[in-house]
């Protein structure tokens, strides 16, 4: 570890950079911004800190990496501000929530079916699993690059 003169940006400076990235009617700071999350953990106060000051994250999951879906974009814990009423529109924002309640869902049965497998499950949760794989499946994308991890052709959409 180097000591912090050393380091290209060092850290107890960082806190002081993202209270300036912000938009104003004289301009704005646009970050895109790699964060390092200890042990996957969202609450951690360190990233918990940077994400406050983020108009979006984009949450990338090593559970859907593992099943081979890519982009590894993890839909619940990713966020956008900007994914309101009034921005996207009604029917765009009702069609988000619920796409959100059945993959939460889905997260929900996943120790269920793992113990006791499909058939115990609700005919109404049966229903939530098949729509919460399509989903899953819809919300990846062929992308040439994910072609070596996927074994799927990319494709242009």
């Amino acid at each position: 570890c180097l000591p912090p003169w050393l380091s290209a940006y060092p850290e107890y400076r960082n806190g002081s950079l993202q209270e300036r990235i912000t938009s104003t009617k004289e301009g704005s700071i646009t970050s895109i911004q790699a964060v390092y999350v200890p042990a996957d953990d969202l609450t951690d106060p360190a990233p918990a800190t940077t994400f406050a000051h983020l108009d979006a994250t984009t949450v990338l999951s090593r559970g859907l990496a593992a099943k081979g879906i890519y982009p590894a974009v993890d839909p619940l814990d990713s966020t956008s501000t900007m994914l309101q009423p009034r921005i996207v529109g009604e029917e765009h924002y009702e069609t988000a929530q619920r796409v959100k309640q059945t993959l939460q869902r889905y997260k929900e049965l996943q120790d269920i079916i793992a113990i006791l497998g499909l058939d115990e499950l609700s005919e109404e949760d049966r229903l939530t699993v098949a729509r919460a794989r399509k989903i899953e499946r819809f919300l990846s994308q062929p992308f040439f690059v994910a072609e070596v991890f996927t074994g799927s052709p990319g494709k242009y959409v």
